[in-house]
């Protein structure tokens, strides 16, 4: 992309709120009528496929899937790739015995609530169905913001 159509993206945040084996659990939200769940797995050094990325800003783009839209894929994640938002209800630390659907990725939903005695996010599908509406199937920014000490390696004030 361009800066010149980068420039012209809306911006969504991501404010992480929680995070144990069981997840990390944050707010998507803008300063109009978004307001979603996201879940990500525990930070684990952002190893790839067990841990959640690191905060900041991305670029997420439409991303199709057997020929339609049914996610966003994010752009120049470091030492990442294919991360995706999408549905699903667990993002637990497998190394801790619990359940996961995600490689990285965030998983998307309506609710939080617990499955099977584990931390989920709920109403995934219908909560990304109203997001990729929402977005209009374009691309946008995505800043994560951390209000809690996830990442061990950075010093928080």
């Amino acid at each position: 992309m361009k800066k010149e159509e980068l420039l012209n993206l809306k911006t969504i945040f991501l404010n992480r709120l929680s995070t144990s084996d069981q997840g990390t659990f944050g707010k998507l939200y803008d300063y109009d009528k978004l307001n979603k769940w996201i879940l990500e797995l525990p930070w684990n050094d952002n190893t790839f496929n067990i841990s959640c990325i690191p905060y900041g800003s991305y670029v997420a783009i439409p991303y199709k899937y057997r020929g339609r839209i049914n996610s966003f894929k994010l752009l120049n994640v470091p030492n990442r790739s294919n991360i995706l938002i999408h549905g699903g209800n667990y993002a637990g630390d497998k190394s801790a015995g619990y359940k996961t659907h995600s490689a990285g990725c965030l998983i998307i939903g309506n609710k939080v609530g617990t499955i099977e005695k584990q931390k989920a996010v709920l109403s995934s599908r219908i909560g990304l169905r109203e997001f990729i509406r929402y977005m209009n199937n374009k691309p946008f920014i995505l800043t994560i913001k951390e209000n809690i000490q996830i990442t061990k390696s950075k010093i928080f004030y």
